[in-house]
């Protein structure tokens, strides 16, 4: 049996770091201050290139269309951005959902 179980119909979405994303938190690590979320974004928001100083980030788009630097990319498609290293920006061409784990804090800079 798994040591912690999340049922994210018994979960609610809060609002994200930036205006049309939408977070809802499956897991916290205590000991790293690392999350695993559900990412819903709006379809026409954009993310600003930014940078996650504290943590890696990995993203697997379950729904969706997101456009990096002119290329869409849909349902199936692994993202990874390194602690530190500059990404976006993204655009949410339909509404999008996500995967994602930070391995450390979520700060953006």
């Amino acid at each position: 049996m798994f040591q912690y179980i999340a049922l994210a119909k018994e979960k609610k979405f809060q609002p994200g770091p930036y205006e049309g994303v939408e977070l809802l938190v499956l897991h916290k690590s205590e000991e790293t201050g690392g999350l695993t979320v559900l990412r819903r974004f709006k379809a026409g928001t954009t993310i600003p290139a930014h940078i996650h100083p504290h943590a890696n980030e990995r993203a697997f788009i379950l729904s969706g269309e997101w456009e990096e630097e002119g290329v869409v990319y849909t349902e199936g498609t692994f993202f990874f951005a390194p602690r530190g290293e500059l990404h976006g920006p993204h655009l949410a061409r339909t509404d999008v959902l996500s995967l994602t784990s930070f391995d450390g804090p979520l700060t953006i800079v």
